[in-house]
């Protein structure tokens, strides 16, 4: 009963200010909006797609270095090279396995999930969900899409001839299919993969909050949205004390013990600061896994996802990588693979004086990752497809997984996803809620991607009754909509806390 009445508060004063403004297609318009990152699309999270190129950054980041591994150089070494022999015997299997390395399951068996699936999912780091949302339910939502693109021709979109990424974050489809059940039950199983060595941690996997990104529309033949491999939720913030360090989340990595590194411990998470530099579409929420909500029929080579399915060693690789130089250079430094003589432990040397590379990290940009940056990846043999996949298969990789599309979509039909990650219920996670909230009721964008008006002025954007109709529980919640229940059967103390500070941070208790 309280639950509802909070609920039916908020709705009200939603609605009052929403009565106070000029609308649009029925909606709430902006007025003045809070303070947002500059205008912007994808091409902006991302030096490669900026035109940038990758150089050695300011020398502070050499200082940096040299903290993290002074008084571990020996066991430093000693790690490196046995990842790199680790490195040797993982990566020919996954070239032989392909798309078979994706553990796949089927919505209707993850209450009852396999052990080989489990394990799989938890070495590698991606899964596909099948049938998470019926076929024609899909499609459905992608016809959606194409008539409120149509209705508001003036959206923002990558690249700007040539649409393939849409500045989108309420659309109708996008509300429906981040608040329906489903969805919401699959983001709760995959989030349930992590754990905390903190009993009392303030976090819920079990309670997912939305998290507006955009959606892709790639059409047959397009090459502009060559997007390579990469890693989200920042760059040189991995390696900084006010990021990553903030949780010691890679402290294992820096101490030479890279087997010991958990990537699925999720306390260490909770302090970080992955957008130090606020830099465009960087994300600040702590997203558990990425993924997203397929519209197409879409196999490999048809504009489809890249993913790296070595996940701790990779994630180990590239962060060491900015230690180390090789001895000989290799004899063909632009060559997609190496020769093993290059490639061998005994010809790389921890920096005696650290550079300030830190190889494909770009302050307010995403991390990403070369052939020639880091060759002991193999990025044309670790890079496999993901299974070609139906309308409503949902595709999950864990936030540290390196991925990429496809260079040229050489399919014959559109190759179309929203983006929908998993997230937590935390107290930093319900503060930025709090803020997209006001985004949502405005058409404003999702705080982390380029300011401006955004959808405000859009004919047909749907509003809270819209959440309501779709999941009037969960899905309100997810949204910050609705209080969460801290009485609910079953927490553990950590669970209820965060409801209760979430509750307060979302404005439903005093």
């Amino acid at each position: 009963m309280q639950s509802a009445l909070f609920s039916r508060r908020l709705t009200t004063s939603l609605t009052r200010s929403c009565l106070s403004r000029p609308s649009y297609g029925g909606r709430c318009a902006a007025t003045a909006a809070p303070v947002q990152k500059k205008e912007g699309d994808i091409s902006d999270a991302f030096a490669s797609l900026s035109g940038m190129q990758f150089t050695p950054l300011e020398p502070r980041f050499a200082d940096l270095k040299r903290r993290l591994v002074t008084g571990n150089e020996e066991a430093l070494y000693r790690s490196w090279s046995r990842l790199l022999a680790s490195l040797r015997e993982e990566i020919p299997l996954i070239a032989e396995l392909g798309s078979k390395v994706v553990p796949e399951i089927d919505f209707s068996e993850i209450n009852n999930a396999s052990a080989e699936f489990r394990a799989e999912h938890k070495k590698r780091g991606v899964a596909v969900i099948r049938n998470v949302v019926p076929q024609q339910e899909a499609l459905e939502l992608k016809r959606e899409l194409r008539e409120y693109l149509a209705a508001n021709p003036h959206t923002r979109a990558f690249p700007k001839d040539n649409p393939q990424v849409y500045e989108l974050y309420w659309s109708p489809s996008q509300v429906k299919a981040r608040s329906h059940p489903n969805l919401i039950k699959a983001q709760r199983f995959l989030m349930e993969f992590w754990h905390s060595k903190d009993p009392n941690a303030l976090i819920s996997s079990s309670h997912p909050l939305i998290y507006a990104d955009r959606l892709r529309m790639r059409l047959p033949g397009d090459a502009k949205f060559a997007l390579g491999p990469h890693v989200d939720g920042g760059s040189c913030e991995r390696w900084e004390e006010e990021g990553y360090g903030r949780g010691r989340v890679y402290d294992a990595i820096w101490q030479g013990r890279w087997e010991d590194y958990d990537p699925w411990e999720s306390s260490c998470r909770l302090p970080v600061i992955s957008d130090l530099y606020q830099g465009v579409g960087a994300c600040s929420m702590f997203r558990m896994s990425q993924g997203w909500l397929s519209m197409s029929e879409t196999g490999p080579y048809e504009g489809t996802l890249l993913v790296n399915p070595l996940l701790s060693r990779a994630t180990a690789y590239f962060l060491l990588r900015p230690f180390f130089s090789p001895k000989k250079a290799a004899a063909d430094p632009t060559a997609g693979t190496y020769e093993e003589a290059f490639l061998a432990p005994n010809n790389w040397q921890l920096e005696t004086e650290p550079s300030s590379w830190l190889q494909g990290a770009t302050p307010g940009h995403g991390q990403e990752l070369r052939a020639v940056l880091h060759p002991h990846l193999n990025l044309p043999s670790s890079m496999v497809h993901v299974p070609k996949v139906q309308p409503g298969d949902y595709v999950s990789w864990h936030c540290d997984t390196i991925h990429a599309v496809d260079n040229v979509h050489a399919g014959k039909s559109d190759s179309s996803v929203m983006y929908i990650p998993a997230c937590p219920l935390t107290p930093s996670n319900a503060e930025f809620v709090v803020r997209q909230r006001e985004a949502f009721l405005n058409g404003w964008p999702c705080p982390d991607f380029g300011g401006g008006i955004g959808e405000s002025e859009h004919v047909g954007r749907p509003g809270v009754e819209d959440v309501e109709r779709i999941d009037a529980e969960d899905g309100m919640r997810a949204f910050g909509l609705k209080p969460f229940d801290s009485d609910e059967a079953g927490l553990t103390s950590g669970q209820s806390e965060v409801m209760n500070r979430a509750n307060k941070i979302l404005g439903f208790y005093d």
